[in-house]
């Protein structure tokens, strides 16, 4: 049994400040001395960012669908080690999950499968008394979920505060006020990136200042810390100590364009025998030194499309590079830089395809299945994934496609690459990263 204080963050909708009141607790509580641990329920990439410059250690997931039930527990107590609290932003309303899906992967779910209680935060500036019968509702839905406290958001005075405090019967842990200051931006996926904010820092503090006066930080704590011990091993790695071979560079994009990446994806590589080294397509101008192999992971390089463009230097050695054969895995951004061009402007044309912005965003859960023996895939293996992009890639399938989904062959793969929309979570599926680093190191 490991001992974890942790709280669940949730809210009845998206769009109640769960985010803002997630982040501003996490950087309260390390203001006022704790470890914390950031995580957040889902594949989403963006809220993670502001997690980890709230905690100051790496944000990251707890999704059932990308990972199985049985590693989120491990995965959480891996993340959290050596923290003194954790603090997990839920997705959606509390029991919103995967469609059709009867509620699978919800933060109600992940709660459950974690034993943690949770603080709900709920916006009251459109209602009053009606607010009691919503968290009344909430709190009784799912016996298995124990919401142990509220946080009142968007008050519009005290008077108006204390009549919806007055409905409600578990404990107010806080009340926050109106402030649109604090609001952080949306864009056509969801929040701006921290690193695409050059005040993200300055906005993460503002959030703490705020959530340390209106927030009863003792309280949350103490909910914290009546979570119980948890029935499960810490997910790890491979020890890097244990690789005993010569050590490979994989190029890992990174800089504005590239934000998206699950943490634990470099620590199975680094235990695999492989060094990741960042580098920005935007500005580096050559790959790192020694590159065997290259992860070109999700992000906004349609944002950034000008300035992926003009590093013509970069854009033809990577060109050169993939098409002579180095180890590539590239997931929905990466795809968009492989193209010939996005929206027009040109990209390093690895791939016979061009991308463009669409009318409407793709969000999908799906199962997807391996149509060849590639680098990555197996024929006929199964994986789970995410895809949330609002762009489309013409042809949208090589001659060899990356994966079978939904009985249609999408992305393009080789033996020395993958390239697709879907993204996966390495630590549910870790054989893919085992192939990977297999071609990186030549095998």
């Amino acid at each position: 049994m490991t001992p974890l204080p942790r709280v669940v963050v949730a809210a009845p909708a998206t769009g109640q400040g769960k985010t803002t009141v997630a982040t501003g607790l996490m950087a309260a509580l390390a203001a006022a001395g704790h470890a914390v641990s950031g995580h957040k329920v889902g594949p989403d990439y963006i809220d993670p960012g502001y997690h980890a410059l709230a905690c100051g250690r790496p944000g990251r997931n707890l999704d059932p669908h990308l990972v199985g039930e049985s590693l989120v527990s491990p995965l959480l107590l891996h993340g959290a080690a050596g923290a003194d609290v954790a603090v997990v932003e839920g997705v959606m309303g509390l029991y919103d999950g995967r469609i059709g899906g009867d509620g699978f992967s919800s933060t109600a779910h992940v709660a459950a499968l974690t034993r943690t209680p949770v603080v709900l935060v709920v916006d009251i500036s459109r209602s009053s008394r009606s607010i009691g019968a919503v968290v009344h509702g909430m709190a009784t839905w799912d016996p298995t979920v124990s919401v142990a406290g509220v946080i009142l958001n968007q008050a519009g005075s005290v008077r108006h505060a204390d009549e919806v405090r007055s409905s409600i019967s578990l404990p107010v842990l806080g009340v926050i006020p109106r402030d649109a200051t604090i609001a952080t931006p949306s864009r056509h996926l969801g929040l701006v990136t921290a690193a695409e904010r050059g005040e993200s820092a300055e906005v993460v503090a503002r959030l703490a200042s705020v959530v340390a006066d209106t927030v009863d930080l003792d309280a949350v704590l103490a909910i914290a810390r009546s979570a119980p011990a948890l029935d499960a091993t810490p997910w790890a790695p491979p020890p890097s100590a244990a690789w005993s071979g010569p050590r490979r560079t994989v190029a890992v994009a990174a800089g504005r364009a590239f934000t998206f990446q699950y943490a634990e994806t470099a620590e199975l590589l680094t235990g695999l025998g492989c060094d990741v080294v960042p580098f920005d397509p935007a500005l580096d101008p050559a790959l790192p030194s020694g590159t065997s192999g290259l992860y070109l992971g999700g992000g906004f390089p349609e944002v950034h499309a000008a300035d992926l463009s003009t590093n013509t230097p970069l854009l033809a050695e990577i060109r050169a590079a993939v098409l002579d054969g180095l180890p590539t895995v590239a997931e929905c951004a990466g795809l968009l830089y492989l193209c010939r061009t996005l929206d027009g402007v040109p990209m390093t044309g690895v791939l016979d395809a061009d991308a463009a912005m669409a009318a409407r965003l793709t969000l999908r859960y799906p199962t997807a299945t391996g149509a060849a023996d590639t680098l990555l895939t197996r024929a006929g293996e199964t994986v789970t994934g995410h895809e949330f992009h609002r762009t489309t890639v013409t042809p949208g399938v090589g001659a060899t496609p990356a994966w079978t989904v939904e009985g249609a062959g999408v992305g393009f793969a080789s033996a020395s690459l993958h390239a697709s929309y879907l993204h996966t979570h390495w630590a549910g599926h870790p054989q893919l990263a085992e192939r990977f680093a297999a071609a990186v190191h030549g095998g």
